[in-house]
């Protein structure tokens, strides 16, 4: 133990020589990861330990000895090693060819408090946090049923990840559940550097160039809670305060918890509200920019749409510079220190929204559409899903610029062909339950239902 932590060398890592029972042993911990208060508890209950009390084996030891609720045997110094650099104690006593190890980690942790991307109007306002144990911790508290299971798995050969598998054991897919328990568990990677990211990667590793997300991510414990009741898997990595949800639709991706905090006629109307805007925001630009290209199509009622000032910098061009300056203006938004993110807002919005259309670059009418694309953009829970309809949009726009009519067919026959080729993991269609086709879910997936219940009446 000495020689793999070189605690000379590693300032945090501790390690105290004690005497139990007049024997030599060590506990080994890290300087940050533990309870002090649990550790100078165990170490001062075995200082007290005499030289005829001590049993021959560890088992017994263990079993008579060991006061501290959470200890196990370790007969592996692999194991042992691991077991510290997680955060657990380990204990070393000589005579005994087992090591104990104790669970005293206390990991520096920010609160629960409601994440930024999962906001809600209505419901709780808890979220997951980067230490694992403490969102595992958040999901059993919504849901006190022993069929609730928490596997735990590592993945990395350098990070040593944790990844938390749940699922309900009466309501899993089984045989995706055995799929994925067996990729993870075959996992060959240096690490996890991108905690979620990285592991989905690893997951799913066919059609990459298909924008549409694989997974639905989520910060809130009652969206994980609620998908687990449906079946759902849920995957925790440490680290991370995102929660992976599979199998997922693309129905199942749009979903936002605002459906379920109201009442079901306004969980209906924000949800219908949320699919047509991303309808606009996808097909607004590319068609905007068709009829600019055969304005005999317009009727006299749709006249007004022409772009009214002189058209100095082809629409194309418009489009795409404006649609790299909203992402460029994005990234610059994430790196900006908060106390001067309103006055560099507010000159961007003066700078790019007026003199910009006064100088000749832009029209105003392409401004006003980009300019609700981007809010449009924001509907979606998901970045993924989002980006996506901003790819496919981008194709579309492209297209129709270079081939007019037969472009804008074209894209949308690409368009067609990534969403219904596309796959979950467990290898079930992207439309379900459109393809195949199920009425009952699908007014489900339109129509916020209500809560199917039973009441019992005492006689």
């Amino acid at each position: 133990m000495r020689q793999v932590f070189q605690p000379d060398i590693n300032f945090d890592i501790v390690e105290r020589e004690l005497l139990i029972g007049g024997r030599k042993a060590y506990f080994y911990n890290i300087n940050g990861f533990v309870s002090d208060e649990n550790v100078q508890k165990i170490i001062q209950f075995f200082l007290g330990v005499k030289a005829d009390q001590m049993p021959a084996d560890p088992e017994t030891f263990l079993e008579g000895f060991t006061a501290f609720g959470d200890v196990k045997l370790e007969p592996a110094i692999e194991n042992l090693v691991t077991s510290v650099l997680s955060g657990l104690g380990a204990l070393v006593v000589d005579g005994y060819d087992q090591g104990f190890v104790f669970d005293v980690r206390n990991y520096p942790s920010r609160g629960v408090q409601e994440p930024d991307k999962d906001r809600v109007l209505r419901g709780s306002r808890d979220g997951f946090s980067e230490t694992i144990i403490s969102n595992t911790a958040l999901i059993r508290r919504r849901i006190r049923d022993p069929k609730l299971r928490l596997e735990i798995y590592q993945a990395g050969e350098a990070s040593k990840t944790d990844i938390a598998v749940i699922y309900m054991e009466d309501r899993v897919d089984q045989p995706l559940l055995e799929k994925i328990k067996k990729r993870i568990q075959n996992l060959k990677v240096d690490a996890l550097t991108m905690n979620q990211e990285s592991l989905a990667e690893c997951l799913y590793t066919h059609k990459w160039y298909n924008p549409f997300p694989k997974f639905k991510y989520t910060e809130r414990p009652d969206t994980a809670a609620a998908c687990l009741l449906e079946g759902n898997l849920v995957i925790l990595v440490d680290n991370s305060p995102a929660a992976m949800i599979l199998p997922s639709s693309v129905f199942d991706i749009a979903e936002a918890p605002d459906d379920y905090y109201f009442p079901p006629i306004t969980g209906t109307y924000l949800r219908l509200t949320r699919i047509l805007t991303a309808g606009v925001a996808l097909f607004l630009i590319p068609i905007y920019l068709l009829l600019m290209q055969n304005t005999h199509w317009l009727p006299d009622w749709l006249d007004f749409i022409r772009p009214a000032e002189n058209v100095n910098v082809p629409l194309i061009f418009q489009i795409l510079i404006l649609e790299l300056a909203v992402d460029g203006l994005r990234l610059a938004s994430v790196n900006t220190p908060s106390m001067l993110s309103t006055p560099l807002s507010i000159i961007a919005g003066i700078v790019m929204g007026d003199f910009s259309v006064q100088s000749g670059w832009f029209n105003s009418e392409i401004m006003l559409y980009m300019a609700f694309v981007t809010v449009a953009n924001y509907t979606q829970t998901s970045y993924e899903l989002g980006y996506a309809i901003k790819f496919l949009r981008l194709i579309l726009v492209i297209l129709t610029s270079i081939f007019n009519v037969w472009g804008f067919v074209a894209g949308m026959l690409l368009l067609l062909f990534a969403i219904v080729t596309n796959r979950t993991i467990a290898g079930t269609s992207y439309l379900y339950p459109l393809i195949p086709f199920r009425w009952k879910e699908v007014k489900n997936r339109f129509f916020r239902p209500r809560l199917s219940h039973e009441i019992s009446e005492d006689k």
